[in-house]
């Protein structure tokens, strides 16, 4: 019953200073939100790239040049991986289905008086099923433009309707480098991978690339950014590995450090998990000072609230309040505020990762764990913070209490 009184009676102060009470809770509310939006956030960027890496299919392996150390303090792509390394995995490795070798080279693309800067990817016809693409519209890449070094190209669907806003772009001729290329084939839209719009890209043939537009500037051959794989399936993903890394290490003669690096979807994904939680422990934690500083907030305004009462204070006391009626009383004003803000600040945080889900290509990913956590801290704070100012509304002397006042 002592509880429900000073329940009711903490109620009714609290709604008697309304402007104090919100700006109070306004701290609490920011540190809820922040917290619980970050997380969100961080949250549904490690989604996106998941679902990204998983639509490429789940047995796909890239082989890319050059160790980790050494892509870690170059600039430039090694040329240690070469066109004949992509074809000796897919006649030499028994666990691999296709393998589909690429380069890569940002160009200026120029059709009559449009332009633009794209990604430019020499590929051959495996391109298609390792890399899960599609064509909408005429054809892909085939062997025989591989090897006539035919001047075709099939462009993305947005640099498509870019370079040809009102035409049929099939059968057009566009300029790369000076030299035309008969567009044959418009591809399916694909979205962003990692931050790359993958639907700028314009696909030429990779004899062609090489020839033609990079150059063969490796000694060893024609040098591909990169060879993606398909394993025959998710069990032999381990095996097509260690298979892959003995070819190449044969071939290149390797004795120490290898020249090459051999990644799987899931070791990929394992990486950028690392770093999508570690940014969103990081974002959490900048947000959670918020909530620090809101708790200081409510221990201020309540200090400020036991002066101001002092002479309520003293006179309670004076008609027989116990000392831990005091102190009870205002432990539960500051909880109600830090609990209040830490609701509104909820909500405010789950309103956000809505709009961010609705307005960027981020899903709304809305942790329970994180609203569980941000609403019961806030409590805690509203509760630990509270402590000193209601201390010192119990510790006054009613005589004294009533004569300050």
């Amino acid at each position: 019953m002592i509880f429900l009184e000073s329940f009711k009676m903490a109620v009714t102060t609290l709604a008697a200073n309304k402007m104090r009470s919100s700006l109070t809770m306004l701290g609490i509310v920011i540190g809820n939100a922040s917290v619980i939006g970050m997380v969100g956030i961080g949250q549904g960027a490690q989604k996106l790239a998941q679902q990204q890496f998983e639509s490429l299919g789940p047995n796909v392996l890239f082989v890319v040049p050059g160790s980790e150390e050494g892509r870690r303090t170059s600039f430039e792509l090694p040329k240690t991986l070469v066109l004949k390394d992509a074809e000796a995995i897919a006649t030499q490795v028994p666990t691999v289905t296709e393998v589909a070798p690429q380069i890569n080279s940002n160009r200026l693309i120029t059709y009559r008086d449009r332009n633009s800067s794209e990604l430019i990817v020499g590929a051959t016809p495996e391109f298609l099923t390792v890399r899960s693409f599609a064509v909408t519209t005429g054809r892909f890449i085939t062997n025989i433009d591989l090897q006539r070094n035919q001047r075709v190209a099939v462009l993305g669907p947005e640099i498509a309707t870019k370079l040809f806003p009102q035409q049929e772009p099939i059968g057009k001729q566009i300029r790369i480098k000076d030299i035309s290329f008969e567009v044959i084939g418009v591809m399916e839209a694909k979205g962003s991978f990692l931050g790359t719009n993958q639907d700028t890209n314009v696909y030429i043939p990779l004899t062609t690339m090489a020839n033609q537009i990079v150059g063969n500037d490796s000694p060893y051959g024609t040098a591909v950014s990169f060879i993606a794989i398909t394993a025959r399936n998710q069990n032999s993903i381990r095996a097509a590995k260690f298979q892959i890394e003995n070819l190449l290490r044969l071939r290149h003669k390797i004795i120490g450090k290898d020249d090459f690096t051999v990644r799987t979807q899931k070791d990929i994904l394992d990486v950028i998990g690392t770093v999508t939680n570690g940014l969103t422990v990081l974002l959490a934690a900048i947000a959670g000072i918020s909530l620090l500083v809101g708790g200081i907030g409510v221990m201020n305004i309540m200090l400020v609230s036991v002066t101001e009462r002092t002479q309520e204070i003293g006179l309670r006391k004076a008609v027989g309040a116990k000392s831990g009626e005091i102190l009870q009383q205002f432990l539960i004003e500051a909880t109600i505020l830090s609990v209040l803000g830490g609701a509104i600040g909820t909500g405010v945080g789950v309103a956000t990762i809505l709009v961010v889900g609705l307005i960027s290509p981020l899903s709304a990913t809305i942790s329970p764990l994180a609203i569980i956590v941000a609403v019961t801290v806030s409590g805690a704070i509203g509760l630990f913070f509270g402590v000193i100012p209601a201390r010192t509304a119990a510790k006054l002397d009613p005589i004294v209490a009533l004569r300050t006042a």
